[in-house]
């Protein structure tokens, strides 16, 4: 993770929760309490997110000494230490909701990624996830993505094109779109389109598109579509794919499948901070 950006995040997700001072810690213990804590995970899953525990404990006070056990991308069994904390008690405290927050989220979201790469069990398709993610939360998500097993696609509507249906509607056709794009951005941008059928697929592989999405295919359709595309076109399937069915497309040669229930249908681990 950019860690400019990390800590302009926690600052503002500190201040949301903090505003001017935690009122209880902060009035029950003096700034010399000091006392040590354990994050401990309380289920099994796939660690994200250790860069939030020792950055966002170093935003509130210097003097918090924290002891990463694990690492991003770790198996996690129920009981295992994931850092240990020693410190000012009233920000150990103050701390650790936003920071169990963010582990939480990011660790769930590994844990279910690493599930469809287990359940693809592909050597050729790639898991990767979507733009569908928590507004503010991006950054956080797609690193979690990373830490599962799965892939990045674009960030957002800047490091990548995307013409999907509704640009192709409104630009006539996908021919003029892909021209209309090439005429105006540099070499280092890619151009993805989004097809429906057959028709669209030859279409998209005649203007010269980089990526090709086989948008809501059966399994059957995405092995046909992957197999009329040039093998230098690097071919995605999303739509209609989640846990029921993802085992389907692992013979259909397709190089990604892009699956938004990453980011927005994971379920958050159980993370505990306990005094030690």
């Amino acid at each position: 993770m950019n860690v400019i950006k990390l800590k302009k995040k926690l600052e503002e997700f500190f201040l949301e929760d903090l505003g001017e001072l935690d009122v209880t810690s902060q009035t029950i213990f003096g700034a010399d309490a000091r006392g040590e804590a354990v994050i401990i995970a309380k289920e099994d899953g796939i660690l994200a997110g250790v860069d939030v525990i020792a950055t966002g404990y170093s935003l509130f006070d210097q003097r918090v000494d924290v002891s990463l056990k694990k690492q991003d991308g770790d198996a996690l069994k129920k009981g295992d230490i994931i850092a240990e904390l020693e410190g000012p008690v009233a920000t150990i405290l103050s701390g650790e909701r936003v920071i169990l927050n963010l582990l939480q989220r990011m660790s769930g979201i590994a844990t279910l990624t690493n599930k469809t790469v287990h359940l693809l069990q592909s050597n050729h398709t790639r898991i990767c996830d979507t733009r569908k993610t928590s507004p503010g939360l991006r950054m956080f998500e797609k690193y979690a993505v990373r830490c599962g097993g799965g892939f990045n696609h674009r960030f957002g509507l800047y490091d990548g094109v995307m013409i999907k249906d509704n640009h192709i509607a409104f630009a006539g056709s996908i021919l003029k779109a892909v021209k209309e794009v090439r005429a105006k951005t540099g070499h280092m941008v890619k151009i993805e389109v989004e097809i429906e059928n057959e028709k669209q697929l030859l279409e998209a592989i005649e203007a010269g598109a980089d990526v090709i999405m086989f948008d809501n295919r059966s399994p059957e359709e995405v092995a046909k579509f992957a197999e009329l595309t040039p093998k230098h076109i690097v071919t995605e399937a999303s739509g209609g794919i989640g846990m029921h069915n993802l085992a389907d497309y692992r013979d259909t040669n397709v190089d990604y499948i892009s699956l938004g229930m990453l980011t927005h249908s994971y379920k958050s681990l159980d993370i505990s901070l306990n005094v030690k």
